[in-house]
């Protein structure tokens, strides 16, 4: 029997996103040797994602395809189609290679977690009926295989992504019956002051909205799902008013025929690495959830653990590229390989480079976030962990038999116990539980465990056969 392939570097970067790939090049610049491992194909992740048929454009005009360049160029160890299913407390990485099904491992002793995020999706009455997509999963559909997930399609939920998911279905010819937005426009006007720091950004956005006017598709202010109808896959979604927190509120609904439902509420920080290796966290409603404590460089509270990106606080790109950099630098840094005083320059020109870039930060962060109002007024028959239909009534009679937090909460109704490990229902869940017990501090949050993602028992297995086992010589007599 053969061991796993391993790796051995100076610093491991999880995740090939704009925060890690920024990682990565700045710590291999400076002179360490990286491995850098993500999932997917190829670099850039969800919001860099490279498309199935590239669009002839320049690497310097596509950011994307700038990073990926740089990558292949920097004299890394890059390790894409890679699932991480766990790690050690000496911060060493146990993976699979999707492509061999070989087991590998990245020993470094440093480590930068930039996991990015999940979306959110707060349940609602026929949310898991076929046809009923995350904006996150439409994003992707559009912007890497220019597929739509449907030809009659209704857009709903909050923040920037409701409106560039809307304005490319219209863009494609889809049927785009309408989008219902959370927030109301007095909250977009509210925001302009932090939007006009990035004009271009903010361009975009104007043009997304002109689009949708061209196209004739209303727009509900204010609005939120009440329901999704159909047999066998969605047929009907019906949306109604919503108050400021996101509770029903009196007036008019409005239903829709459809054949798919593109909803979002926001993201959620991709924390599973961190949380997993017992780093101090903090919950923070703007960043998305529960975060890590970093101090400014992305340094944990254990010694080697880096944390930057939407996996630390959601932040956007711009900003998780810079905290990337900054990470990788303060990793050569700590290993003796920069200089405290190149250092101490690059970490002035970051921290100019972030304060310019945080108030279009907050301001789009504060649009996605969370409404516990929302979360509060779902209905108790509704569905919360998809994975092991798990529903809001169920998560309430626990708490009322005596779940204190999340994870006893768990214990009574095996919500998050699912394949996703309560990466899709862990936040909207520990909102209803501290809704009934306290703050969400209190409640915590799932207990990470290996696997972190799904995995074979084959592909654990490797190539041990049953020969392989030790078996003792039988005891005299």
């Amino acid at each position: 029997m053969s061991g796993p392939l391993c790796h051995r570097v100076d610093l491991a970067v999880l995740g090939a996103g704009p925060a890690g790939g920024a990682a990565a090049l700045a710590a291999s610049r400076a002179g360490l040797r990286v491995a850098l491992i993500d999932e997917n194909p190829e670099a850039g992740g969800q919001v860099w994602r490279k498309p199935v048929r590239p669009a002839a454009r320049s690497a310097k005009a596509d950011p994307g395809e700038a990073l990926r360049a740089d990558l292949r160029a920097g004299g890394l160890t890059l390790l894409y189609g890679r699932t991480v299913w766990s790690v050690g407390a000496s911060l060493d990485l146990d993976l699979i290679d999707g492509e061999s099904g070989r087991w590998e491992r990245v020993s470094a002793g440093r480590l930068v977690a930039a996991g990015g995020a999940h979306e959110r999706v707060v349940p609602f009455p026929g949310w898991t009926l076929p046809g009923v997509v995350g904006l996150a999963g439409a994003t992707i559909l559009l912007k890497s295989h220019g597929v739509a997930p449907g030809r009659r399609v209704l857009v709903a939920g909050c923040g920037p992504l409701l409106f560039a998911v809307a304005a490319g279905l219209a863009g494609t010819g889809i049927d785009v019956v309408g989008v219902a937005d959370l927030a109301a426009r007095g909250d977009w006007l509210r925001a302009m002051p932090s939007l006009l720091t990035r004009p271009g950004l903010l361009g975009q956005g104007a043009r997304w909205m002109a689009s949708l006017r061209a196209a004739g598709i209303p727009v509900f202010f204010r609005h939120a799902l009440r329901r999704a109808e159909g047999a066998t896959g969605i047929e009907r979604a019906v949306i109604g008013p919503v108050d400021a927190e996101g509770a029903p509120a009196p007036g008019p609904e409005h239903a829709f025929a459809v054949d798919a439902l593109c909803v979002g509420n926001g993201l959620v920080p991709g924390a599973e690495v961190t949380r997993l290796l017992r780093a101090p966290h903090r919950f923070d409603r703007l960043r998305g959830g529960l975060v890590p404590v970093t101090d400014e460089a992305g340094r944990t509270g254990i010694p080697g653990l880096y944390a930057v990106g939407d996996g630390a606080g959601l932040r956007g790109a711009a900003m998780a590229a810079l905290g990337g950099e900054f990470a990788g630098l303060a990793a050569a840094a700590d290993a003796g390989r920069l200089a405290s005083d190149a250092f101490a320059r690059e970490a002035a020109r970051l921290r100019r480079a972030m304060a310019r870039e945080r108030p279009f930060s907050d301001g789009m962060a504060g649009m996605m976030r969370l409404r516990p109002a929302q979360v509060r007024a779902i209905p108790p028959e509704t569905v919360v962990c998809r994975c092991e239909d798990v529903t809001r009534a169920e998560i309430d009679a626990a708490v009322e038999a005596g779940a204190r937090d999340v994870n006893q909460m768990k214990q009574f109704t095996r919500c998050g116990m699912g394949p996703c490990q309560g990466r899709m229902c862990g936040d909207v869940a520990a909102e209803l539980v501290a809704a009934r017990v306290g703050p969400r501090e209190a409640v915590g949050s799932f207990t990470a465990r290996p696997p972190l993602r799904p995995i074979g028992f084959d592909e654990l297995m490797g190539d041990f056969d049953y020969a392989d086992i030790p078996i003792p010589e039988p005891a005299p007599l």
